[in-house]
């Protein structure tokens, strides 16, 4: 227990005392960060940043639909976050009709303002660190399974009773790997609705020829708004409900920004792994690939489709995002790991801390650690990568998740009535095939299953597919033809029939191929695949948690910001460019000339642009969102360490004065989540001047302009 004790009081005193600009950091311990921030140029105070007595700046943060932010911008709840966060709700407003994807959206009163069922902003009320609560009678003497039951115990007790019978959601979360824990507590509003967007042609421009890319010319960007009860408390949905009205809100700079300005990111990264052992990283290296391969397979199907019918591209826009995002992430991601030599790296640091550990006995504890790892990983590769070929080759194609969801309700046991059952049913059905063709899933099919196929040993093919490529002599589109006519669950009028009357209807869906398929898979994995992986990742988290521990003993002179865990978390650092290569060096910014310039390139149809642009930018009709020398600057260049969940993040200026919203970071830069490198490390950020520029003179939305509090 001693030991213990010890150990807790050394992570929170080393975490914060030596700093740098890499970090993802606590605002609750912003005062052991803010006296760095200042001598680089931070004008505020801890206070400002974080305070739970008083309003400060994370009142105007929201984590916006669980995983992007958001940021408060005037006393009437309006709120801005990126285009691609807002994109699912944007599409599903979308029609052939009402297209807002290719022609944008404004809503020119409240009353026009569109709701969104299945959105929800939370507001942190709270952090509190409770380690002395959730640690307090556990040592290394106590059993996994004992520890991991107390821990869960204690963390709902503790969650529970931070909830206010309701008012709040509370959650306790590990930070350093389970040697600290924060409990986080949030307030939710249901009601958000969506009230301007950018056409694609302006919030996705450059689509997946820049994603990740810079220089970068996009305008991702949309425009949301909170309402709550007229109490002003959080409500569902109600034509009688009010904007919302913040605690806090930001004030928005006109002045914008030089290299080497201070500025930092308020918001809620997703996760990063900063402290995993060497081996870790090769095998991250060696399954990059396949999942890289399984995705263009995916991709190239479905841009010809969207290419050549305009149905198909409203259906699928959103999908393609979010399948190209990943893919292209892990391209950049592979290759900043191997331009570092990050495995190799990770292997001279474990040398120095097996030499560390030698040189004191009441280190033994550490002694075996690297040994285990080995242990672990070289079993856990097999079973990882079928983890990676289940997600992307077998629940790729639609049909087989429909039929897994499907099946998942249909055949659940429960206590709910059978007509919520069937609503259920129903739901999914409905949500399903407003999106959906069933030919690019036909051929999605017949091109992931043959890799899978080519590259998982047959002792790994669950029995149906094993039937189905001996019937079909491995012929993959033989097979994906079979079961795309043989399956009732393409066809919505066979569904909406089935739902109507589900009465002794069990052995039809049970029987249906799509349902045999992912039934089989589905039981494999669960009695092959899945009980090993939990087995194995166990066994990680226990060794993971003592390296952490020990990194953070050996290193007491460096700086150990916690992992990224999706709560809310400050990064700071300096607007500045950068060098990707011998030769090049890249500006801090972008401007609407650099728009222009790409729009000639007319091979490339992610650079389509509004011909009301061009227009705008031949009169130099800027208004007064130029910079200094006349130009309209579209996005800018700085070295926060972010990540993913960090779309839509306010980056803000020294005085706490909204200057951009971040969106995406430098290809050269994705392999931050496991390595940083301030060389490479930089995020791309939306100026707040294009924004305004966009909502004011293209868009004609005035009246949101008059809301916000500029300073110019």
């Amino acid at each position: 227990m001693k030991k213990l004790i010890i150990t807790v009081c050394i992570i929170t005193f080393t975490a914060f005392t030596a700093l740098a600009d890499e970090g993802i950091w606590l605002p609750i311990l912003q005062k052991y960060t803010v006296e760095d921030m200042q001598k680089k140029g931070f004008k505020l105070t801890a206070q400002d940043i974080y305070d739970v007595n008083n309003s400060s700046l994370k009142d105007a943060i929201v984590h916006f639909g669980g995983g992007c932010t958001g940021v408060v911008v005037s006393k009437n709840g309006l709120l801005f976050t990126n285009h691609h966060c807002g994109y699912d709700q944007i599409q599903a407003h979308s029609s052939v009709e009402h297209n807002y994807l290719d022609k944008g959206f404004w809503a020119q009163s409240n009353s026009e303002e569109l709701p969104n069922p299945n959105l929800n902003v939370k507001f942190l009320y709270k952090m509190e660190d409770v380690t002395s609560l959730i640690l307090y009678d556990i040592d290394d003497n106590t059993s996994e399974a004992v520890r991991d039951s107390l821990v869960n115990v204690r963390s709902k007790t503790i969650a529970k009773n931070a909830e206010y019978n309701g008012k709040f959601e509370a959650v306790v979360k590990p930070i350093y790997y389970g040697n600290q824990y924060i409990l986080y507590v949030y307030e939710i509003y249901e009601d958000v609705r969506l009230v301007g967007t950018p056409p694609d042609a302006i919030g996705k421009f450059g689509g997946d020829t820049d994603n990740w890319m810079w220089p970068r010319h996009t305008g991702d960007f949309s425009v949301f708004r909170i309402y709550a009860d007229k109490e002003n408390k959080p409500a569902q949905y109600s034509p009688d409900n009010v904007p919302y009205t913040p605690k806090q809100y930001l004030k928005i700079s006109l002045k914008g920004y030089d290299e080497n300005d201070f500025t930092f990111i308020y918001g809620f990264p997703g996760r990063t792994q900063e402290y995993l052992p060497s081996h870790a990283v090769d095998m991250l290296l060696k399954h990059n690939p396949h999942k890289i391969k399984l995705r263009t397979q995916r991709l190239n199907i479905i841009n010809a489709d969207m290419a050549n019918n305009i149905e198909i591209r409203i259906k699928y826009a959103s999908k393609q995002a979010n399948i190209a995002n990943a893919w292209k992430k892990w391209q950049g991601e592979y290759l900043g790991l191997q331009r570092l030599d990050a495995v190799n790296k990770k292997v001279e640091f474990e040398n120095r801390f097996t030499e560390w550990v030698k040189q004191d006995k009441s280190r033994s504890i550490y002694k075996n650690l690297l040994a285990d790892f080995k242990k672990i990983y070289d079993e856990l590769n097999t079973y990882s990568l079928l983890n990676d070929y289940f997600n992307e080759a077998i629940m790729a194609p639609e049909i087989i998740r429909l039929a897994g969801r499907l099946n998942s309700v249909f055949n659940q046991k429960t206590n709910d009535d059978k007509q919520k059952q069937i609503e259920t049913l129903q739901k999914i059905t409905v949500d399903f095939f407003k999106n959906y063709n069933v030919e690019t899933d036909r051929k999605i099919f017949a091109e992931v299953m043959q890799t899978y196929h080519s590259n998982i040993a047959e002792k790994y093919h669950a029995d149906a597919f094993v039937k189905l490529c001996a019937e079909n002599e491995n012929d993959f589109t033989k097979i994906s033809n079979r079961i795309y006519a043989e399956t009732k669950l393409t066809n919505q009028e066979w569904i909406d029939g089935f739902l109507k009357d589900t009465d002794g209807k069990s052995e039809e869906f049970n029987n249906d191929i799509a349902v045999v398929f992912y039934k089989s898979f589905a039981d494999f994995y669960k009695e092959k695949i899945s009980p090993k992986l939990s087995e194995l990742n166990k066994e990680l988290a226990l060794q993971q948690r003592l390296f952490m521990r020990g990194q953070m003993e050996m290193q007491t002179d460096k700086n150990m910001y916690p992992d990224a865990n999706s709560t809310l978390r400050i990064a700071y650092g300096k607007i500045e460019g950068f060098s990707p290569v011998d030769g090049t060096l890249y500006k801090h910014y972008t401007t609407l000339d650099g728009v222009i310039e790409k729009s000639k390139n007319e091979d490339v149809v992610d650079y389509k642009i509004p011909a009301q642009i061009a227009e705008l930018n031949t009169t130099k009709n800027y208004g007064e969102y130029a910079n200094a020398k006349g130009e309209l600057p579209v996005a800018f260049l700085a070295s926060n360490h972010t990540t993913g969940g960090n779309s839509g993040s306010p980056v803000l200026n020294a005085y706490g004065q909204l200057i951009g919203l971040n969106f995406d970071r430098c290809w050269e830069s994705t392999m931050s989540d496991i390595m940083f490198d301030p060389n490479y490390c930089r995020n791309i950020s939306v100026d707040i001047r294009y924004i305004l520029f966009i909502i004011d003179k293209l868009s004609e939305a005035k009246r949101l302009i008059d809301e916000l509090e500029l300073v110019k």
